[in-house]
């Protein structure tokens, strides 16, 4: 695990066969042959014994899950707070892979009732990132904005979904992963994941940056002017930017977001307030921009 040595790499598990049967537009059945699909499983999270969420994702990668969504959740603040992470019970009992525990470092107690409280209900389910956050208010008095910077050139950003794309190996073989990334000022791929569900797989991403010490909370109040090149100037999604992305990206410090398709009008709301640049609908060299264009600069090759 690149910066950190107390965590590992995971293989990635993301695809299995089912059989199918096809029907082609001249009615011709095609009967019991195998087609690769996304695997979708449940995992559970815990911290320090105590289960706070549940989430369907695509096996692989948990343990930046976890922590990208810990960290987005306001429940670490760098890689200093996380002691371990690990799959819980024994590789020989059933669903071993499908609960894992973040121990803190020592001597740290975490707040583990930020998740409760700005959720409805107890063990809560992670499947939509900040379901039950009662405004766009509770989550900047969380976090507060993200801080100036210098713009972005036009030509990284309309480049970069296709350069989420390249990276996209488990929808090429079943069409039924989402996909986030982090690309660098320079449009230098930091980090890369799929999964079924698309906040999981921006979770993966941030919990990458977070264990490589590339991201981390910065005290309200006192936003830091980042210019780092390895800073991540964008982060890019598949899909729709919806609240819970720009939630993510606003807690990980992320200027830019690049989405796919649309934006919904509080993923909106929330990125003016939190001064990031939301790009939608980001192909073929176009793109629209709702929010903050200051962010970007130059024109598209």
């Amino acid at each position: 695990m690149p910066g950190n040595g107390r965590f590992w790499a995971e293989d990635v598990k993301g695809v299995t066969e089912r059989q199918v049967t096809r029907i082609g537009a001249n009615g011709d059945w095609s009967l019991g042959e195998p087609d690769s699909v996304a695997v979708e499983e449940p995992l559970e999270i815990r911290v320090s014994g105590e289960a706070i969420a549940i989430t369907m994702r695509t096996p692989g990668h948990d343990q930046r899950l976890a922590i990208g969504f810990l960290f987005s959740e306001g429940i670490i603040r760098s890689v200093d707070d996380v002691g371990a992470v690990a799959h819980c019970g024994r590789p020989s009992d059933e669903g071993f892979e499908n609960v894992i525990e973040m121990t803190p470092a020592p001597g740290l107690v975490l707040d583990i009732e930020k998740v409760q409280a700005s959720r409805r209900g107890t063990l809560t389910t992670a499947a939509c990132g900040v379901c039950g956050r009662r405004s766009v208010d509770d989550l900047l008095a969380l976090c507060g904005g993200v801080p100036p910077g210098p713009p972005l050139d036009l030509s990284i950003l309309a480049l970069a979904t296709e350069r989420l794309r390249e990276a996209q190996m488990n929808f090429s073989h079943t069409g039924g992963t989402h996909a986030a990334a982090a690309l660098a000022r320079d449009g230098e791929l930091l980090a890369s994941y799929e999964d079924v569900g698309r906040h999981n797989a921006v979770d993966k991403v941030v919990g990458e940056l977070v264990l490589r010490g590339q991201v981390h909370a910065s005290p309200l109040g006192r936003p830091k002017r980042v210019v780092d090149p390895r800073t991540p100037a964008v982060l890019v999604v598949s899909g729709r930017a919806s609240f819970e992305i720009v939630q993510k990206a606003t807690v990980a410090r992320i200027p830019i977001i690049a989405s796919v398709s649309a934006a919904s009008s509080l993923a909106i709301d929330l990125a003016e307030r939190s001064q990031i640049a939301l790009a939608a609908f980001v192909r073929g060299g176009n793109l629209n921009v709702y929010t903050h264009p200051e962010r970007i600069h130059g024109t598209a090759r």
